[in-house]
């Protein structure tokens, strides 16, 4: 392992906003499930998670839009993740804090209704057949979500790949859930808001390469 990403991991460990919960920590209970709103934010305001986010650019970028909402970044990657604890520590950005954790672990840290929206950005698409469910928007990843969603919450995926698009629309469709949003050419779609607001580190390689911009906003069957 370099020397920068263990003086990263090192340094996540000494941010306000960054946890890293042991296998102990969620085995009865995480302390913060059902209550990050009260005891770690401090309010009553939405919370709103970005999975697979990276450096956290989306998630700092929304906070510092919406002051009156909350952010909670989910990566496993540590390394990546101190890029977005530093700029909000060093920003004051008091809205946001980082959770280093597998997405297939979500239910452990978040209680029914607690979450208002879900940011997937640029999730690896996990072309092979055989790895489709654990693509981020397969039926099982999506039971999850509704594990945790409150019941009028709302799903974004953005994606270059075309795959995965089609694929989060033919689930959405099986399944009876609600688009609200979708096109797979968003900068030439005529949106206006954050969607094409904020850009990932990601998002402005793949248009640079000429790579289109999918997305899809949707919300969950409430039978799921």
């Amino acid at each position: 392992m370099g020397k920068n990403k263990l003086q990263r991991f090192a340094e996540n460990l000494t941010f306000d906003n960054f946890f890293q919960p042991t296998y102990e920590d969620i085995s009865n209970g995480y302390i913060l499930k059902g209550k990050w709103a009260s005891d770690f934010f401090k309010n009553n305001n939405p919370i709103v998670l970005e999975l697979g986010c990276g450096k956290g650019e989306y998630s700092v970028g929304l906070a510092k839009r919406y002051p009156d909402k909350n952010f909670i970044g989910l990566d496993i990657k540590g390394a990546r993740m101190w890029r977005g604890c530093k700029t909000a520590v060093d920003e004051h950005i008091h809205n946001i804090a980082f959770l280093r954790t597998r997405i297939e672990l979500i239910e452990h840290y978040f209680a029914e209704n607690e979450i208002s929206e879900i940011w997937i950005t640029f999730p690896d698409p996990q072309p092979r057949r055989i790895k489709e469910n654990k693509r981020l928007t397969s039926p099982a990843f999506l039971k999850r979500y509704a594990s945790i969603l409150r019941k009028e919450g709302i799903i974004h995926l953005k994606t270059d790949a075309f795959l995965l698009y089609f694929y989060t629309m033919e689930i959405i469709k099986e399944n009876n859930h609600q688009i609200l949003i979708s096109t797979d050419d968003l900068y030439h779609s005529g949106i206006e808001d954050d969607v094409i607001g904020i850009q990932t580190f990601y998002e402005q390689f793949f248009l640079a390469q000429g790579k289109k911009i999918n997305y899809i906003k949707f919300q969950l069957n409430q039978s799921l």
